[in-house]
This record gives structure tokens, C-alpha cells and sequence, in this order.
């Protein structure tokens, strides 16, 4: 497993060219501090939407993702970015791009297969700064 720090991840953020947008959304719950950081480096606003797929051991709980919350956009946002740490199927990242098909949609995760991908390198398992033993449906609401 590979462990990453914050400074490895913001140094890396700072070098990649990341795909400007009128709108960061990010998919929590595992894409929500990387969203965050994200629109931090863009200077762009950010928004949550919530898709439910996988429990708390990563196995799959549902056929498809099932959206639960999605942003309704403003009428100014022509192109959003959605971020979320890792997308292997990609299927989470496919049920997103549906919500949003009146605008031009970008993807970006940390590891695995987007239009941007911050750890192309990472082929293997990931240990976040901000997971802390944590797994991603185990934080309370």
C-alpha cells in the first residue's frame, strides 16, 4: 500500500495541469477532500453530491451507483469538474457525468482512469493523509 502526505499531494497538485471549471463537484464521500483541495487550487467554488456504490470494506452494495444528492447548477456554470480520489470502473464517475449532460463535464481523480488523473503511477492500494483509519462509510452524516 502506498502511503501519500499532504505535502506529496499538494506538490503534485501544483504541477499538474488541471482542467479549469466554473464548478468543482466532488463525490462523497472519498472524493470530498480531494474535491476540496481542487477547488482550493482553482480558486473555484465547490460543491458535494452523493453517490452510494460501495461499503465500508469496498464492496459493492449496488448493481450501478445510485446518485442520492446532486447539485442543481446555476445557470452561469458551462463546465464542471468532478473529483473524487479513485475511480477504477469508472462507473461512479459515469453516473455523475448523467446528472450534468447540459454542460461539458471533466473528470479528475487522485488514482485510476479519468480525464485527469493526479497518480497515474499508482497502480496498487492508496493510504490518504485524511483517511486516518477511517473508511469512507464510516464517517458519520
Amino acid at each position: 500500500m502506498k502511503k501519500l502526505s499532504f505535502n506529496s499531494i499538494v506538490r503534485r497538485l501544483s504541477e499538474t495541469d488541471i482542467p479549469r471549471a466554473d464548478l468543482v463537484i466532488g463525490i462523497s464521500r472519498g472524493g470530498t477532500v480531494p474535491a476540496a483541495l481542487v477547488a482550493y487550487r482553482l480558486d473555484a467554488p465547490l460543491r458535494l453530491m452523493r453517490i452510494s456504490f460501495r461499503g465500508p470494506g469496498n464492496e459493492t452494495l449496488f448493481a450501478e451507483p445510485e446518485v442520492k444528492s446532486a447539485p442543481v447548477l446555476d445557470e452561469d456554470v458551462k463546465t464542471v469538474l468532478l473529483v473524487d480520489d479513485v475511480a477504477i470502473t469508472g462507473a461512479t464517475l459515469a453516473a455523475a457525468r448523467k446528472c450534468y449532460k447540459q454542460v461539458k463535464t471533466v473528470t479528475l481523480v487522485f488514482r485510476g482512469e479519468a480525464d485527469c488523473v493526479l497518480f497515474p503511477e499508482i497502480k496498487g492500494c492508496v493510504e490518504w493523509p485524511w483517511k486516518d483509519g477511517v473508511g469512507p462509510t464510516e464517517v458519520p452524516d
